[in-house]
């Protein structure tokens, strides 16, 4: 017997990870925590900055206008999934990284002045280069209903982030869905850490990106 697999993170994200699941022989569950929504902003002047680092794909998405007064500047993206947005959106990506924004960050010089457009709940990043911070978009919570926890029981959930892990735990908790009944696909050590209690299994992806992940994934599908 083979688990579905539960896919947590919002759409436009969530539906482009179960086209991927589906592909790799598996039944996925779709079942957003969150709903992404853009937030009001003013871009600053972009002679001030070398280059716009990207984090998530929602940036590129849900910037809204004010992304057209910094198309100028390159991009560098965390992984291909923000790269083919950023792409869409019409800005120029110079470089993408294929294990976290930390190994990017790391082959940037510290002279290098980045504008991070970001999400509103994001995890602090510490570099010099890094010389502003814009939040340009959110990602609100959505609570699940008992039913809908319950279906989540025999799955192997795939975990994108510390806070999607947080907000998993707390919705079966709320709900009385033991956590035993679920195995975790962390997309990294910090989400798997965020919550890590109680779980039948935790596996972590090799790299952050959903190939690896659903990777990881398959092999806590199929039982025992």
């Amino acid at each position: 017997m083979t688990r579905p697999i539960a896919i947590l993170r919002p759409e436009p994200g969530g539906a482009a990870t179960a086209e991927r699941v589906r592909a790799a022989g598996l039944d996925p569950l779709v079942l957003p925590l969150f709903a992404v929504v853009p937030l009001d902003w003013t871009p600053p002047d972009p002679a001030t900055f070398d280059a716009l680092l990207l984090t998530s794909a929602n940036a590129a998405r849900h910037a809204g206008p004010g992304l057209d007064a910094l198309a100028r500047l390159p991009v560098l993206a965390v992984g291909r999934e923000t790269a083919r947005a950023s792409e869409h959106a019409g800005l120029r990506v110079i470089e993408h990284g294929q294990y976290g924004v930390e190994t990017l960050l790391a082959r940037q010089p510290w002279s290098q002045r980045l504008l991070w457009l970001a999400g509103r709940d994001r995890i602090a990043i510490e570099h010099p280069a890094i010389r502003a911070i814009i939040p340009v978009y959110a990602s609100e919570t959505i609570a699940i209903t008992g039913a809908q926890a319950l279906s989540l029981s025999g799955t192997v959930a795939l975990v994108h982030s510390a806070r999607a892990m947080r907000q998993l735990a707390a919705q079966l908790d709320t709900h009385r869905i033991p956590r035993t009944s679920l195995r975790i696909a962390a997309i990294s050590a910090r989400a798997a850490d965020a919550d890590g209690r109680g779980w039948d299994r935790v596996a972590i992806a090799p790299r952050p990106d959903d190939t690896a992940l659903i990777e990881v994934a398959q092999r806590l599908a199929i039982d025992p």
